[in-house]
């Protein structure tokens, strides 16, 4: 059991990317671990850590999931043979059942599934945080900046004494 928790902190030392704008737009209700379909020019892209999931979201497609508008920037060393499309739709890898859970909830509840961030798991394979989200209102979006803003303003106080 403990050596599952071990795996997680491991996977977020090792955080090659981060969609830090989707936690203040959208509220996130579960997340889940994706494998991501990669080319080689993106690989090597990604530990320089050339990597934007900012607009980003992911879109279901005949019982599939695919990574949309997340930008990799080819290095200046990519092959002079291929063609690098940096936001191309990459396909993402999840079990049956996540799938599932995934389309019933865009279908029957209207949540929308957003990349959280993108990190190295287990044997180097490029991982991506999912996100099943509800957009924020703007009075929704103003009460988390305060909640935010009051935690900061703890921590001074607390640093103080």
């Amino acid at each position: 059991m403990g050596h599952s928790k071990k795996k997680s902190k491991q996977s977020s030392s090792h955080i090659i990317g981060q969609n830090k704008k989707a936690r203040h737009d959208y509220t996130i209700e579960d997340t889940f671990e994706a494998g991501i379909s990669l080319q080689g020019w993106e690989v090597k892209s990604l530990r320089s850590g050339r990597l934007q999931l900012r607009d980003g979201y992911v879109f279901l497609k005949n019982g599939e999931a695919f990574l949309i508008g997340a930008l990799i920037t080819p290095l200046q060393t990519v092959s002079t043979h291929i063609v690098p499309e940096q936001k191309r739709t990459r396909k993402l890898l999840l079990h049956r059942r996540e799938l599932d859970k995934l389309i019933g909830a865009v279908d029957r509840k209207g949540y929308t599934i957003i990349p959280l961030d993108m990190h190295w798991g287990n044997k180097s394979l490029a991982k991506v945080t999912i996100g099943l989200a509800q957009g924020k209102q703007a009075h929704d979006k103003r009460e988390s900046e305060k909640k935010h803003d009051w935690k900061r303003e703890k921590q001074r106080i607390l640093r103080g004494k």
